[in-house]
């Protein structure tokens, strides 16, 4: 079964001091002995190390660039047989309308994946159209990761502490038989229950839990924003 709860994502992009294997790793093991009901890590070398220190589920993702530049989320087969065959218990991937040419046809993906190795699939969407048609190829559950992270559909400078409970309601309201997971833009605990009061079954935070880096940007942000008032 798809794990339910809070997830926790221990990941960092480039210029990140926080960006080296044992270190994410640590966060993340951390983590799964502060209660998390899953991990989501990327690349096969953190999923491996990860995998020999905590039996909670993992979600691993391989990301990689586009000839656009743009980060892709496992696009391919043979991407997502990495992380797997690493030990991922369950494999996300971009599930949006955006198109890359890097991207295999999601239900083809998803069936192989199944067929295949038996792992589980997370979709990450960034519309309920698209988790709508995410669970009508066959995944296990669908994300809300890339809402306001899809070119031409950013969040605003203001929304970068505030989750998107819309797209949570608007899923919700689609009846999918598929695990509902909110992420993106998590910060306090209660956003997380406003989050499943909504009906979603789980919720992942990253940046708040395993990014110092981000969450002294947070305070400071916040204090500046306090001493104004």
């Amino acid at each position: 079964m798809f794990p339910k709860g809070l997830i926790v994502s221990s990941q960092a992009l480039a210029g990140n001091p926080m960006l080296d294997t044992e270190k994410l790793v640590s966060m993340a093991e951390a983590a799964a002995l502060g209660g998390a009901s899953a991990l989501r890590v990327n690349g096969t070398e953190v999923v491996s190390s990860l995998r020999q220190r905590v039996e909670i589920p993992i979600i691993g993702i391989n990301k990689v660039k586009d000839e656009t530049g743009r980060t892709v989320i496992t696009p391919t087969f043979a991407l997502a047989k990495e992380v797997i065959d690493a030990g991922a218990d369950i494999v996300a991937l971009d599930a949006t309308f955006y198109p890359s040419s890097i991207k295999e046809d999601l239900k083809t993906l998803i069936d192989r994946i199944h067929t295949e190795t038996g792992a589980l699939v997370m979709a990450d969407i960034s519309t309920a159209e698209e988790a709508e048609a995410a669970a009508a190829a066959g995944a296990d559950a669908v994300s809300t990761t890339l809402a306001g992270y899809v070119p031409g559909a950013l969040h605003r400078a203001d929304e970068l502490y505030t989750p998107n409970y819309t797209i949570i309601e608007e899923i919700v309201r689609k009846n999918l038989s598929v695990t509902l997971v909110a992420e993106g833009r998590f910060w306090k605990p209660e956003d997380v229950v406003k989050a499943y009061s909504l009906g979603a079954d789980a919720v992942v935070i990253g940046k708040a839990i395993t990014n110092p880096m981000a969450i002294t940007k947070y305070f400071v942000s916040e204090i500046q924003r306090g001493v104004k008032k």
